[in-house]
């Protein structure tokens, strides 16, 4: 598309039964009750000038220039705050309205830099645009009278300036802060003319504010007050291209701005229906990596790990690769290789990489990251439900009464649709928080949980259990649900299970560490909607949502936890509508995707058991190959193989598992003692040091394809500018089977979509030209649900009858004691994400320049430290060292820390324990001891002697 603005109705979209009839101008318009005049008058084919009101913000009032005359009506009402009547006559253009309007007008630009020409907004004001739509050609009070115009300019967020000289009071930058965002950050400090926008406490910049440069009151921003910093280096975009966001599981849609081949902003799409034109600081400004100075563009190949990179043409370095992967299997069987799919890659390229091992290499040893993070999901929901997904969309937040969030901290995760929770929760909707860490959301402004159930990390089976008991022993259960929707006896079971007195919250206190009469309340609140109302036939309904992350699935009982959150949720009769439901928060940007594309040993795309043959003869039929029916290797099992020998060959393709996989040292050994290393990536990353390929990816601005978010949405990818390597991922991968002589022949991913669709049920309706059309799909799309599923299980379970499993309370192996008394656990923060390869590359890193651990003031003291001292973090399985942060956020006896940079190495101290179902890793729960120490250990500063020599590269032009 060219660049213009995304149009802007002035006031909020309304939706109401009644509809109004009334004339505008002299056009007849009939919109919903309740609509403004303003948006009325837009929606008419009109343009009211306006200034405060823009229509993502409750209308404010306070610009006059929005002024109209209305027959019947004294004076001059602003359109924005005045309300359609049925019959109303408007005039929005009359000679008293255009007196009024440029009186209002010299007011403003009289206190305004006349800058205009050299100014970063030219032709993208609306001050300006608004200027000449009242006709204002003079200003008759002049301009040498009291004024802004000296104050001093804030450029001290890395991102965006905020130049107060320019600024109009319009308050539109402090109510987005407030309304779309939540951080209620920005204010309006003085009165009078002294009124200015303020960034929290007096003297505060906005870097050192509690501003979380999310963009909404930049987005907001009328004038050049607040302007990205790229703007003003590059200039106006020209040219506009709608895509979605690479970071997390939200999937938020952006119009990528150019000017040329430079993208000069990303702003977020108000039709994107994950987003609803909100961002984060991630999605919005650090997109900085793909042009940054680490980036590798040429391919590189070595025989040995211990020598240097060798910059080669794709030609050779694809040779390279298939003849190493030939001769491997040769020797060695089709077993002996294997791969990794990314859930940072499009669905096409995921189910390209997934063929090329089933097809190409001749096994099943395909895995993810999706399986080290969410697959206790997919078995959990599947067991309980049919599918193994997340059960609702994001809008059905703004309709729950009450949200239990569990093992998750989407204010830093997942912060635009934390954005969405907490309006919901100033809206009035009661919060349950269960986490071993005082999380944002437990208290920020505005917003409080009702109860915090600060769990001893591994507990989570042992609370849910507890809430079970409450809910089943106090008479709390929705019947009818449970008889028309549940299989009864597996009901009547789990019901026996739960009421046992072993399971209640008296009993299992000293397990959970969760006061009896905290959780009795927090779960009287989550089946009830208050405390004290327990006749469930004459309660009113009540909206129930359960929101979880890696808290819940990250765990020896990861499957157990899902499965007992399932419980809850059809014990309450909270599936099936909008408000309620158990709802995942995927951790990457296609994490869901992954899942779904068949990247599993043991499933094909649509979680079709390999081992299923008629299943498996649709794919032979399509692919023209025979394929093994044995499931083949998960990560971990491809690494013990590579060990003893019996693996030899890896394809990894975006993603770091040096880094992000648990225990280290393992990893570490399993990849050296492979053959054939190969990495597929944007930067050489930890797992390179042990790579003998290293083919360059793609970004996603340089590649067309989908992404599927985590409430099941499919959106389009849509190439932005041209692949910096040559090529977008699923060429290379396709360059790499065509090389090893499948002969694929796709020329765009809508044909890889295509095949997906043909294979996939629960994808049958989907095709690239749909989801331009219509924006979004959200699967199952098929012939009984043509137009895609916002929400699942409405009338049944996908299973036919919802199925209760008895969830027993199990402890993890990992124990403290007297070597290793605290428990760590692990998370994320706002400004990185993952493994940080990305993030780390741009102006984020101002905020968090190295991972901390986080420890309680009397465990802080009992060892002598302070924040900002060196600590040595030990567990049984390995070391390293980081700064301490003393802080009431976690709990005697837990610790906390993130992993977003590789100098920490902080999976060097995780376990090899996983979960019983689906070998997910237990990262929440390793026995540690905290030490004070004098800096980086020994084996930080021999991983770093390592890492040095494993990324020396001889350019192409030195090797010739």
């Amino acid at each position: 598309m060219g660049y213009e603005r995304q149009r802007d109705f002035g006031t909020p979209e309304v939706s109401a039964p009644t509809q109004v009839a009334l004339t505008v101008d002299g056009r007849a318009v009939t919109v919903p009750a309740g609509t403004s005049v303003m948006r009325a008058a837009a929606m008419s084919g009109g343009a009211i000038p306006k200034l405060c009101a823009s229509d993502n913000l409750a209308a404010f009032g306070s610009c006059r220039l929005c002024l109209v005359e209305v027959e019947g009506m004294r004076g001059t009402p602003a359109s924005c705050t005045t309300p359609v009547a049925e019959g109303m006559v408007v005039h929005t253009q009359t000679p008293r309205l255009q007196k009024l309007r440029r009186g209002v007008m010299e007011l403003y630009i009289s206190d305004h830099p006349l800058d205009c020409l050299t100014c970063s907004a030219n032709n993208d004001c609306e001050l300006q645009d608004q200027a000449a739509a009242v006709g204002l050609r003079d200003v008759r009070y002049g301009y040498e009278g009291a004024n802004h115009l000296a104050q001093p300019a804030d450029a001290s967020n890395p991102y965006f300036d905020f130049d107060p000289a320019k600024c109009i009071a319009c308050s539109r930058c402090v109510r987005a802060c407030d309304e779309v965002q939540g951080t209620f950050a920005l204010t309006i400090a003085g009165r009078g003319f002294a009124s200015m926008v303020s960034a929290g406490q007096a003297g505060d910049d906005f870097l050192s504010s509690e501003c979380v440069s999310c963009g909404a009151c930049v987005q907001a921003c009328p004038t050049a007050t607040l302007r990205e910093k790229t703007v003003k280096q590059i200039g106006k975009p020209e040219r506009a291209v709608v895509t979605t966001c690479a970071y997390c599981g939200v999937g938020c849609t952006f119009r990528a701005e150019m000017r040329g081949e430079q993208l000069v902003r990303m702003v977020p799409w108000k039709d994107g229906k994950a987003n609803r034109g909100h961002s984060c600081v991630k999605g919005r400004f650090a997109w900085g990596y793909a042009h940054h100075q680490d980036r590798i563009t040429t391919p590189m190949i070595r025989d040995a790990i211990t020598d240097p990179w060798r910059e080669v043409s794709w030609d050779e370095a694809l040779a390279f690769t298939a003849g190493k992967l030939k001769a491997i299997r040769d020797r060695y069987g089709a077993r002996a290789l294997g791969g990794i799919t990314s859930s940072r890659c499009t669905n096409e390229e995921t189910f390209l990489v997934q063929k090329l091992v089933r097809a190409g290499f001749g096994s099943n040893n395909v895995d993810t990251c999706a399986r080290v993070c969410h697959s206790p999901t997919g078995y959990g929901l599947k067991t309980t439900f049919g599918t193994p997904a997340g059960t609702q969309d994001f809008d059905s937040v703004m309709q729950a009464d009450v949200i239990l969030v569990i093992g998750a901290n989407p204010t830093d995760a997942h912060p635009v649709f934390a954005s969405r929770m907490k309006r919901r929760l100033r809206q009035g909707a009661k919060l349950i928080v269960i986490d071993p860490r005082r999380i944002d959301l437990v208290r920020s402004p505005h917003v409080e949980a009702a109860h915090h159930l600060a769990l001893q990390p591994g507990t989570n089976v042992a609370v849910l259990t507890a809430m079970a008991h409450v809910i089943v022993t106090e008479g709390l259960v929705d019947e009818a649900f449970v008889r028309e929707r549940c299989e009864v006896d597996a009901f009547e079971e789990w019901a026996r299970f739960v009421a046992e007195e072993r399971h209640s919250p008296e009993a299992l206190e000293p397990v959970t560490r969760v006061p009896a009469a905290d959780l009795r309340a927090a779960a009287r609140l989550y089946a009830t909607g208050g405390e004290g109302r327990s006749d469930v036939s004459r309660r009113p309904k009540v909206n129930a949502a359960i929101y979880y992350g890696l808290g819940v699935t990250e765990h020896s009982q990861g499957s157990s936890t899902v499965m007992a959150i399932a419980n809850l949720a059809m014990a309450t009769g909270n599936i099936g509508r909008p408000g309620v439901g158990v709802n995942p928060l995927r951790g990457q940007n296609n994490v869901q995707g992954s899942c779904d594309m068949g990247s599993f040993p043991h499933e094909l795309s649509g979680y079709r058991h390999i081992s299923d043959a008629a299943t498996r003869a649709l794919f032979e039929a399509d692919w023209g190959v025979s394929l093994d029916p044995e499931p083949g290797l998960r990560i971990p099992n491809m690494l013990d193989a590579a060990i003893d020998g019996s693996f030899r060959a890896i394809y990894i393709q975006g993603e770091d598992i040096l880094q992000s996989d648990p225990d280290t040292r393992h990893v570490a050994a399993g990849l050296a003692a492979m053959d054939c290393v190969i990495v597929h990536d944007l930067f050489l990353n930890e797992t390179a040091n042990y790579a003998h390929v290293f083919l360059p990816g793609s970004t996603f601005l340089e590649k067309d394809g989908t992404f599927t978010n985590a409430e099941r949405r499919i959106q389009l990818v849509r190439k932005v500018m041209e692949p910096a390597n040559g090529f977008a991922d699923w060429q290379v991968t396709q360059a790499l089977a065509n090389a090893l002589g499948l002969g694929w022949t796709y020329t765009h991913p809508s044909e890889i979509m295509d095949e997906i669709a043909r294979l996939t049920p629960s994808f049958a309706g989907v095709s690239h030209a749909r989801l331009d059309a219509e924006g979004s799909l959200q699967w199952p799309v098929d012939a009984a649900h043509p137009d895609g599923s916002p929400v699942m299980h409405v009338d049944h379970f996908v299973r036919g009858k919802g199925r209760f499993v008895v969830t027993d309370y199990v402890p993890t192996d990992e124990k403290t004691g007297p070597r290793f008394p605290l428990l760590l656990t692990t998370g994320r923060i706002l400004s990185q994400y993952n493994v940080g390869a990305q993030t780390r590359r741009t102006a984020n890193s101002v905020w968090h320049v190295e991972d901390v651990l986080e420890i309680h003031p009397a465990d802080a003291e009992n060892r002598g430290l302070k924040t900002g001292d060196w600590v040595r973090l030990a567990s049984r399985k390995g070391e390293t060292t980081l700064r301490a942060e003393v802080t009431d956020r976690v709990a005697p006896g837990v610790v906390y820390t993130t992993f977003h940079h590789p100098e920490t190495q902080a999976n060097v101290v995780t376990t090899e324990f996983s979960d019983w179902a689906t070998n997910c890793p237990e990262y929440k729960v390793t026995a540690v001891q905290v030490t004070p120490s004098n800096g980086p250990s020994d084996w930080q500063e021999d991983y770093a002697a390592l890492s040095a020599r494993a990324r020396r590269v001889v350019p192409a032009e030195a090797a010739e």
